[in-house]
């Protein structure tokens, strides 16, 4: 198999060598070349035709925004995984890049006086999103390979309880799944019926920004979640960062509840936890939904509330930007339905009117993206 085909674009020298040296390192990945800011970034773009582009967010001449907006004015698609750094101007930069077209961030060395430490940190975070995104094997630990394309997928397995009406909708996502949700949930009307509560894994700081930009685009009220409060319809309960989100059984009703307990799937927040506790919460009462991501969280939360008579729907190959996380529900045979991503929010409204549906939806063939 060829080896995957980067440039590095940062106008420092030190990250350019220690995402270079980094990548260098694994003999799947070459680095074809590097750009000190987006202008630079934009003209090889032809010449060096890499597989995917790491860019970072503040460069001169032109910052890593506008050189995503440029790069896919020109109809590109090739993967772009921003640097960003963890502070409120970071975040918000970064989800300015992913509205942009930008497929996936992760956050800058700290201290990069301590060129170790950095090194490890780039080989952790970076080297997986770039495997995912262009759909190769992620062989190191943390994530595991998105579902083969190879593989059809297996109709939904039969239920050992039946199917009811959802009172709670829970929603997870990752890679991709910021723009995914930008789409998904203004299309859901401020009456929407049940609660909802929505696991994107993502660092503290983003979380809170990002439940504010999808409070500003949706009818319903999005909210970044906090602990104690009363589960009501019309309300979207964002999953903090760093905090597992979960429905807690109280006097008075099912209510959030936040905790540190360890990582699931190396994630925290991550979706099994929430989908096993509204299950318990609402005695199997729930419609899960889980959109593009890599690794494989949410595929055990969505066996646990199809065996409680729960509902299960996935996003679809040719729609997801990973099709990690909804292809391990779908190869488990956990999806009820697997959808492209504009009929997400049309199949949640069926659900929820209690609309049973005949049989599961076949996942859309194609190679990963």
């Amino acid at each position: 198999m060829d080896r995957i085909k980067v440039m590095v674009v940062d106008d420092s020298v030190v990250v350019r060598k220690i995402v270079t040296d980094v990548l260098s390192d694994d003999p799947a990945i070459e680095v074809v070349g590097t750009a000190v800011n987006g202008k630079v970034a934009v003209a090889k773009l032809e010449q060096l035709k890499p597989d995917l582009v790491t860019m970072d967010i503040e460069m001169p001449e032109m910052n890593g925004i506008e050189a995503v907006r440029a790069i896919r004015a020109a109809r590109s698609r090739v993967p772009i995984i921003m640097f960003s750094t963890l502070t409120e101007r970071g975040a918000s930069a970064t989800l300015d890049a992913l509205s942009a077209g930008a497929n996936d961030y992760v956050t800058k060395p700290a201290n990069v006086g301590s060129v170790a430490q950095s090194m490890e940190s780039v080989r952790e975070q970076l080297i997986p999103k770039i495997k995912a995104l262009t759909g190769r094997p992620v062989t190191p630990a943390g994530h595991r390979a998105p579902a083969s394309a190879a593989l059809p997928p297996r109709p939904a397995a039969p239920r050992t309880a039946p199917s009811r009406k959802p009172a709670v909708l829970v929603i997870g996502s990752s890679t991709g799944g910021p723009e995914a949700l930008a789409r998904v949930l203004p299309a859901l009307p401020s009456s929407l019926p049940v609660p909802v509560l929505l696991v994107q894994h993502m660092p503290p700081v983003f979380t809170r920004q990002f439940a504010q930009r999808l409070d500003r685009l949706c009818s319903l009220r999005v909210v970044e979640a906090v602990d104690g409060t009363l589960l009501q319809p019309g309300t979207v309960h964002l999953a903090p960062g760093d905090r597992h989100l979960v429905v807690r059984t109280t006097g008075r009703g099912p209510q959030t509840a936040l905790t540190q307990d360890p990582p699931e799937n190396f994630c925290r927040p991550a979706v099994d936890p929430l989908f096993r506790s509204a299950v318990a919460a609402y005695d199997g009462a729930v419609l899960g939904v889980v959109l593009t991501g890599m690794g494989s969280d949410g595929r055990n939360g969505a066996g646990v509330i199809r065996q409680a008579g729960g509902t299960v729907l996935a996003q679809d190959q040719a729609t997801s930007v990973v099709w990690g996380m909804p292809g391990a529900v779908t190869q488990a045979g956990y999806a009820d339905e697997v959808l492209p991503l504009d009929r997400v929010a049309e199949a949640i409204h069926r659900h929820l009117s209690g609309v049973a549906v005949a049989s599961a939806v076949p996942a859309t063939a194609g190679g990963l993206r």
